[in-house]
């Protein structure tokens, strides 16, 4: 490898300081725990199956709005009408060996299914009731064959149950005790709970040996409800579980759904599940896919992160997974076979912030040093890479694919890695750097001042604090990428930074809100109050000051807080200090 200096640039005025990681400790790591394979997986295949999928989104000659496998509540649906469409769901043409293949074939180490959903089907032969895969056109039992065939591809399994939202069983429960739709619907939830709920968890535990099991919307599960299944999980300790059965029930992992959230969650193991269209279950209409390379750097953000990614199927009613899913997880599959070391058993990355060309995880080495994956997403015109603030050059790199080898170079901003040709991926390319000891990397990344002294913070230079039932997320990517879903008036987006001396300044933001709203700006205990206007329907972007604030010499932050007080929400975009006498 070649090594030279290069210009030292001018030093950056200001900076911000966020809260990855600056080292990757030389230490052995420790022994495998009950997490380690999860931990390690970072990739896996999520399935959602049901007698949704025979209507696959029509009722009654008319489409129904909103995601398949949810058409029996949002058509109202009476459950009569609904259980007669079992029949219909046949699993013909399914074929277990055929799924756990696919999945393997694209990188996946685990398969995560609807052992039942909302809608209280059962794909198994449950002995607490009878509307199961037993009494519908399948006549069998689904999860068995797939359970046998998820393991002979050495995948792990995971079971999704809908606890606490049954819209068939009398009490089921349905997103609130006022909104059945159905006479039929009436009973009472505890006695649900104890009849339905806990003895078909049981069951399936028994049955199957889940890896995993994935609850979802703890819709009314108070502590005392969640007890006896938390006592019942008590008795598997090396099953994991989601935060997703109730309140005072943690679980192993955060399940942000859809969206990856802006910094991920450090010191914490996060899940995020998303579908490869508009629907969990199979909706015949929505053809809304996302693109392989989405997918690829869906993967590559996520994995940046520390988190894994569930990516979902929605097989029909016959058992075939749409073909379009199949297309784009076999292609999945093939950038895996060259770059799955830079996803497997990684860590997030050591950088504070995301840099302008990609991503970056790591992985420690035996001999006690390190190892960099860079993950490129936008080749540079010039073929180079920064590695901020980094001091330390890599005894070995090369491109993944190609296995050519690169120049580092030390500059005053950090090491700049010089790459050979051009992007030998056209949605990412991955370059292996070999370090001989651990790193050391400021965790201030560089924000260039504007001439009058301004500091721009960008979405992804964000904080979001939210809690068990989820957190505010990051759209899209680049420049224009923003802070959206803030549900809750609990939560909280704060701007780590240092600055060199102690100052007041302007707070200006770009927000985007259809309601008129308030929030606080806060510093520590010192807050001030803000109100924003409506800026419009949709994402109507403007310019809005939020008051003024004081800043001490070096490292601080300042806080955007929802006000309880009729919180609608808000999104931001990007968010500005300008320095003030």
């Amino acid at each position: 490898m070649k090594f030279k200096l290069l210009p030292c640039p001018a030093a950056c005025l200001a900076v911000l300081a966020l809260s990855a990681s600056s080292v990757l400790a030389a230490e052995t790591p420790p022994a495998a725990d009950r997490l380690q394979w999860f931990k390690d997986a970072r990739f896996g295949m999520f399935i959602h199956w049901g007698v949704y999928a025979v209507p696959a989104g029509e009722w009654q000659g008319r489409a129904i709005g909103g995601i398949g496998e949810w058409i029996m509540k949002n058509g109202s649906i009476p459950v009569a009408d609904y259980k007669g469409f079992s029949k219909d769901f046949t699993a013909t043409k399914y074929d277990p060996s055929a799924w756990a293949k696919l999945a393997r074939k694209a990188g996946m180490k685990y398969v995560v299914i609807t052992s039942k959903h909302h809608d209280g089907f059962a794909l198994f032969d449950s002995k607490a009731t009878d509307w199961d895969v037993i009494n519908s056109g399948a006549r069998k039992d689904l999860l068995a064959p797939l359970a046998s065939a998820v393991r002979s591809e050495g995948l792990k399994l995971g079971l999704y149950y809908s606890q606490s939202q049954d819209w068939v069983h009398p009490g089921g429960g349905c997103l609130g005790k006022n909104s059945a739709w159905d006479p039929a619907q009436a009973g009472d939830y505890d006695h649900y709970l104890k009849s339905i709920a806990l003895p078909q968890v049981e069951e399936i535990i028994t049955a199957y040996h889940p890896d995993i099991l994935w609850w979802d919307t703890p819709v009314e599960m108070t502590p005392q409800r969640v007890k006896p299944f938390a006592e019942l999980m008590a008795q598997y300790p090396d099953i994991l579980n989601n935060n997703r059965l109730g309140d005072g029930f943690a679980g192993d992992t955060m399940t942000p759904e859809q969206h990856i959230p802006p910094r991920g969650y450090p010191g914490k193991m996060f899940e995020v599940c998303m579908t490869m269209n508009d629907t969990w279950g199979f909706k015949k209409n929505d053809h809304n896919w996302k693109s392989t390379r989405e997918l690829i750097r869906n993967l590559s953000e996520i994995s940046s992160k520390g988190g894994n990614f569930l990516l979902n199927v929605g097989p029909t009613a016959e058992g075939v997974i749409p073909p379009e899913s199949v297309e784009r997880l076999e292609a999945v599959g093939r950038w895996m076979d060259v770059n799955g070391e830079a996803i497997y058993a990684t860590e997030a990355g050591p950088f504070p912030r995301p840099l302008q060309w990609g991503r970056v995880t790591q992985k420690a080495a035996a001999n006690g040093g390190v190892t960099l994956f860079l993950h490129v997403w936008e080749w540079p015109a010039d073929g180079k890479l920064l590695l901020p603030t980094l001091k330390e050059l890599p005894t070995a790199g090369k491109l993944l694919k190609s296995g050519s080898a690169v120049i580092a170079m030390v500059s005053s901003e950090g090491v700049v890695i010089q790459l050979p040709g051009a992007a030998t991926d056209a949605d990412v390319s991955v370059l292996r750097l070999d370090f001989s000891s651990p790193l050391t990397i400021s965790q201030q990344a560089f924000i260039t001042p504007a001439a009058d002294g301004s500091l721009t913070f960008h979405a992804a230079d964000a904080h979001a604090h939210g809690d068990f039932s989820g957190n505010i997320q990051l759209r899209d990517s680049g420049p224009d990428a923003y802070l959206t879903n803030w549900k809750n008036p609990g939560w909280r987006i704060e701007y780590p930074l240092s600055t060199p001396q102690a100052g007041k300044w302007k707070v200006e933001a770009e927000v985007a809100t259809p309601d008129s709203t308030k929030l606080t700006l806060a510093v520590k205990a010192i807050s001030v109050p803000v109100k924003i206007q409506g800026t419009g329907p949709g994402l109507t972007w403007e310019k809005v000051g939020l008051g003024t604030i004081d800043l001490p010499a070096g490292e601080s932050s300042f806080e955007l807080r929802a006000v309880n007080d009729n919180w609608k929400g808000v999104s931001i975009r990007r968010v500005k200090l300008v320095p003030t006498p």
